[in-house]
């Protein structure tokens, strides 16, 4: 009770502040990409490797390397380019970002700086039932840096990641609410893996952010003092992060005080940010081009093989499957949520015959078969019902061969035997009845074994009349097609 207290007072705090107060805030993204070896040397590109075991000299910076740029990071980040419309450079260059950390044993990083491979794209997000674009300033590629534990005054580093070949994908500051924050961060990463170019495992560090937050006055156009939130790597903790630091800053300028810029860690464990460092300026990092690799050169024919293998994006489809096909928002952004759900229902669209709205197949997917994969903890992809094996089923409903109740039945016996449903129909016997005369026939004898219940509902009370249908229904072994049985009950009992 005392934590939702304190929610709902800072909730309160936070509505009150923003009638004055508009957050400004862009998100510095880092993509890890899905390569076998890293960026500019041959070591493979494993998670939970031994400490330090995928290293080799030109990561660990040894005198006399030099570096090979890895071309499969290139047709990866090309294909993220493409996907959010952004410019791409048709000769870029990498640069050295020179900082000391014990995590880069070179003393640089090998980024890009002032020719970076995309920019001015776009990230769509859904924001309620509606795409909303977020312009983007660049897409530029990088290796990423190794990793320090500290325990207690002991610090360890393993030099495993470092080499890893990352794109930084950066926004541009019109990002207005954490939610949106945090929903920047699910498109993205709904994106990039709809494109197969990263797993995007945020637990694995192979998506994460760095958030940049300032405040102004409404209706101000001059951006305020901003302040980074460094490394976050869930969509919950980029949402409460954002939200912390708008709260911070605006106590701060409204008690008097100024925003310091500056670099700061989320705990999000106490749920609150400390400070890390004062923020760097890029002539911080003396950045010039590195003499040891050549540009990137992109031309027509790289281009053409990115083009012709980009399917078909998911606000394109969130969008189609509303317009051509009748769906809820809510169903909508579940397919589109990932890939696979969303090729799924495109099958099953196909395989079904006849012109019919998707909400009925987009309800047994989502429900039926989302809910048996779920029971047992298996993707979409490991489904053991194929989409025209589930067309099949539908179809028996909708033709009115079984109920809705008993299709349920057969769909889980299909589900974990393989058998096809209309095998499954005939070996059980569970054709519905939609025989006029042969349903009349059994209402005609219910009504006539409860002429207690007949009278009550001539009487005026309605609730008899499930009775009555749920009489039929066990008589038939609930084989009764229902809205037969409804208009014949209504003509048997005279109401």
């Amino acid at each position: 009770m005392p934590e939702q207290i304190e929610k709902q007072t800072k909730q309160t705090e936070m509505e009150r502040m923003l009638e004055t107060w508009e957050p400004v805030i862009g998100l510095e993204v880092h993509v890890q990409l899905a390569t076998r070896s890293k960026a500019f040397s041959p070591s493979a590109c494993e998670f939970g490797a031994p400490a330090n075991s995928l290293t080799d000299p030109v990561v660990l910076g040894m005198p006399g390397t030099l570096p090979v740029f890895n071309r499969a990071a290139l047709e990866l980040a090309l294909k993220l380019g493409v996907a959010t419309g952004s410019q791409i450079r048709a000769r870029s260059r990498f640069a050295r970002k020179h900082y000391f950390y014990p995590d880069q044993p070179k003393g640089y990083q090998i980024s890009q700086y002032d020719e970076p491979l995309c920019e001015k794209g776009h990230v769509d997000l859904i924001v309620g039932g509606a795409i909303k674009r977020i312009k983007l300033e660049r897409i530029h590629l990088e290796e990423d840096a190794g990793k320090n534990t500290h325990v207690g005054a002991v610090s360890h580093v393993d030099l495993n990641r470092a080499g890893v070949p990352l794109v930084e994908v950066v926004s541009a500051p019109e990002i207005t609410s954490a939610e949106e924050a945090a929903e920047f961060m699910r498109a993205l990463h709904r994106l990039v893996r709809w494109l197969e170019i990263s797993e995007a495992d945020m637990e694995k560090g192979q998506l994460r952010c760095d958030a940049n937050v300032s405040i102004r006055l409404r209706g101000e156009d001059r951006l305020g003092t901003r302040t980074e939130l460094k490394n976050i790597n869930s969509f919950r903790f980029v949402q409460n992060a954002v939200e912390n630091e708008i709260l911070r800053q605006i106590r701060i300028v409204e008690s008097g005080g100024r925003v310091t810029r500056e670099t700061r860690l989320w705990d999000a464990d106490l749920g609150q940010s400390a400070p890390m460092r004062s923020k760097e300026e890029a002539n911080d990092y003396r950045y010039f081009p590195d003499p040891d690799l050549p540009p990137l050169v992109v031309d027509g024919a790289l281009m053409g093989g990115i083009l012709k293998k980009l399917p078909e994006l998911p606000a394109a489809r969130f969008e189609r499957y509303q317009k051509q096909h009748g769906l809820a928002v809510d169903d909508a952004r579940t397919l589109v949520s990932d890939r696979g759900l969303a090729d799924y229902f495109d099958a099953l669209v196909t395989a079904h015959p006849g012109d019919r709205s998707g909400r009925m197949l987009a309800n047994w997917m989502l429900t039926e078969l989302l809910g048996a994969l779920n029971a047992e903890g298996k993707e979409i992809t490991q489904s053991p019902v194929p989409a025209a094996t589930l067309s099949a089923l539908i179809v028996l409903v909708e033709n009115g061969t079984i109920s809705g109740k008993i299709g349920k039945e057969i769909f889980a016996e299909t589900y974990q035997t393989g058998e096809a449903p209309l095998a499954i129909v005939d070996r059980r016997g569970v054709r519905q009845i939609s025989d006029e005369a042969a349903l009349w026939e059994v209402i005609d004898r219910v009504v006539a074994a409860n002429p207690k219940q007949a009278d009550g509902y001539l009487a005026g009370k309605d609730q008899l009349f499930g009775f009555f249908v749920g009489q039929v229904m066990k008589e038939t072994q609930g084989r009764a097609n229902p809205s037969m049985t409804s208009d014949l009950l209504r003509k048997r009992l005279g109401r």
